[in-house]
């Protein structure tokens, strides 16, 4: 850690620590300590999001913080063990790994029996379990004209036989016909979710690992709630809805009927920050945490001053504007004095040119992936943006 306020770590400590928390925390942070050290009774996590949510419908979704959001009501088949080098696809809600044919155009996955959508009035004091079919319906949402959604494109790409001709279907708004072709995508209790599709894919468990946008979604809690159903988000996933004051206040509290899920993933033995992070959050339940308060502060000083005040637990990323005075405050003083205890930063495993001015690709005179050499405007203009642009914030590469 710097001797202010910084600490930079891997991409996949900080995602490791996000599932921990079980809040999809995996962002650049900056923790208050006096508003951790007041916490008492219930684990609650308090901070904002600089941009409004635009609701919680994973169908109808498109900005970054409601997906936020959504991926911890919502769960996918599968997930990742983000301490395993390379990055490990494991069950989520599903029973084992997918079945593949051997030309990637034929994918069946098995549900786990047991998981069940936290309750809600749409199931009438029914308990209501996960089924294949509820994820055939989340995909056939996509293609909805009703829905609107803005990933259709995404969806359609996927070249699902019939998928598209029931879109076309209901935009010409026909009555279903024997001729007309359905959907390769079926699941029916207790058969498996088989998807084929037109053409090979190779890498599609990957769309499957996505809970923020294809979770296991119940019809009729699309049936109970209508045009409001970005309102009313119901999944499997270990937090629910508790509170929502649109472009305000969102409340996220723990499932009381979350099954029992334990952390747990696998760095390798030599790995000995990965182990670190393993031996202190693995065998605990999950989530970790009992409530997650979550406020809209658009401006960035009242933002970053309720982090200052302790109202917040962390900000996501210091506003830049704030960096050079922040800093100034924090040179020569222990971040405990300054109530700030640490900052999280992701960073790439890459390193990449300081500057962007380019030409055709790259910048004159440069050699392909290296430096600019120093005779170049661009090894000049690369100390000026961090000194202006990065406001300090930055290393110069160095030439080969």
């Amino acid at each position: 850690m710097r001797q202010t306020m910084q600490r930079t770590i891997r991409r996949r400590e900080a995602l490791a620590l996000g599932a921990g928390l079980g809040a999809g925390l995996a962002a650049p942070l900056a923790f208050s300590g006096p508003a951790r050290a007041a916490a008492a009774g219930p684990r609650v996590l308090r901070y904002a999001f600089p941009v409004a949510e635009s609701g919680f419908d994973p169908a109808q979704i498109s900005d970054t913080y409601s997906r936020t959001v959504t991926a911890h009501i919502f769960e996918a088949l599968y997930g990742y063990d983000h301490l395993a080098r390379p990055a490990k696809v494991v069950p989520l809600t599903a029973d084992g790994l997918p079945e593949v044919s051997e030309d990637f155009r034929r994918w069946t996955f098995k549900v786990r029996p047991g998981i069940f959508f936290a309750d809600d009035p749409a199931f009438q004091g029914r308990p209501r379990e996960l089924t294949a079919a509820d994820f055939v319906y989340a995909i056939k949402r996509y293609a909805d004209p009703a829905v609107k959604s803005p990933l259709w494109a995404s969806v359609e790409n996927w070249k699902v036989p019939g998928l598209a001709a029931l879109r076309k279907q209901a935009l010409d708004r026909r009555p279903r016909s024997t001729t007309t072709p359905r959907s390769k995508a079926c699941a029916a209790r207790p058969l498996p979710l088989e998807l084929r599709f037109e053409l090979p894919r190779p890498r599609f468990i990957d769309s499957m690992a996505v809970s923020d946008l294809f979770g296991g979604v119940a019809r009729e809690v699309v049936q109970a709630y209508g045009d409001k159903i970005a309102e009313h988000p119901v999944g499997t996933g270990p937090f629910r809805l508790a509170q929502w004051r649109r472009s305000s206040l969102i409340v996220l509290e723990r499932n009381p009927a979350y099954r029992e899920r334990l952390w747990d993933c696998s760095p390798a033995a030599d790995d000995a920050e990965g182990q670190a992070i393993a031996a202190k959050l693995r065998g605990r339940r999950l989530p970790l945490l009992d409530r997650v308060e979550i406020s809209i502060i658009e401006e960035a000083q009242p933002r970053w001053l309720s982090f200052l005040n302790g109202q917040h637990d962390y900000i996501d990323r210091l506003p830049p504007e704030f960096t050079e005075a922040h800093a100034r405050r924090l040179r020569g003083a222990a971040p405990r004095e300054a109530g700030v205890r640490g900052v999280i930063t992701l960073v790439s495993d890459v390193t990449l040119p300081t500057s962007t001015w380019t030409t055709g690709g790259r910048r004159p005179g440069a050699a392909p992936g290296g430096a600019a050499p120093r005779h170049q405007p661009g090894h000049r203009r690369g100390k000026r943006e961090i000194r202006l642009v990065r406001r300090g914030m930055a290393t110069p590469r160095k030439a080969r």
